[in-house]
């Protein structure tokens, strides 16, 4: 899977991108053949909290599926994203068997 890591107004670190590639890398043990994944990081600055906005769009054969998630730290937030993406390939998989 090709993974491409956007992250706007900001520079990411290496350890969080590092994450977000392993977590996403857990996706090919459900459905091995994803195209290519882009995940885009995002800073909200609503009032006194920054919220975190992890967003990926999953390349399938014949399909995109798309996930955000807000949430205090990037990780968590990636975290939250993933387990959508697990829900929504798993979905896919049935659909495409059937």
């Amino acid at each position: 899977m090709k993974l491409q890591t956007t992250a706007v107004h900001f520079k990411a670190d290496q350890k969080l991108l590092d994450y977000i590639r392993e977590r996403l890398e857990r996706l090919e043990n459900i459905f091995d053949r994803i195209i290519d994944a882009r995940v885009y990081l995002k800073l909200e600055n609503s009032g006194q909290v920054k919220d975190k906005i992890v967003e990926v769009k999953l390349n399938v054969p014949g399909e995109e599926l798309f996930v955000s998630s807000k949430d205090r730290s990037f990780e968590a937030a990636a975290y939250n994203a993933v387990s959508v993406l697990n829900r929504q390939l798993k979905k896919y998989k049935r659909k495409t068997a059937a």
